[in-house]
């Protein structure tokens, strides 16, 4: 299996209207370290997992929807409890949209809320 990962980070505010969550019930403001990871068996005829430029700009494309953003407001987001992990999730989604992924086994997102605490997902494709 061969891997290529490329960061980038996102700003936002939300809220997460939930008792498990003590005073992040109110709104807040976080800055994500988004790491995204493709997986793949074999690398193409040109050697990679995918073009890293590529790969770049679609993570920036994606985050650039939720830069600044109040995520409570976020239309695609709407009654969500937008946790690191559903957020995870969302952007690996988002990507798997834009990206050329016939040839990847996978997409993996983790989202470095702190450097002592981050959530991921994989999307199995």
């Amino acid at each position: 299996m061969f891997r290529l990962t490329v960061r980038d980070h996102v700003m936002i505010a939300h809220s997460l209207p939930h008792p498990n969550f003590g005073p992040a019930q109110q709104l807040h403001g976080a800055t994500y370290v988004v790491e995204l990871t493709m997986v793949r068996d074999g690398l193409g005829e040109d050697g990679t997992v995918i073009d890293i430029g590529v790969a770049a700009d679609v993570l920036r494309e994606v985050l650039a929807d939720l830069n600044y953003r109040n995520l409570d407001d976020h239309p695609a987001l709407a009654g969500i409890l937008t946790t690191t992990e559903v957020m995870a999730r969302y952007v690996a989604e988002q990507v798997a949209e834009r990206l050329p992924t016939a040839a990847l086994s996978s997409i993996e997102v983790v989202l470095r809320e702190h450097p002592d605490a981050w959530a991921g997902y994989v999307l199995p494709l």
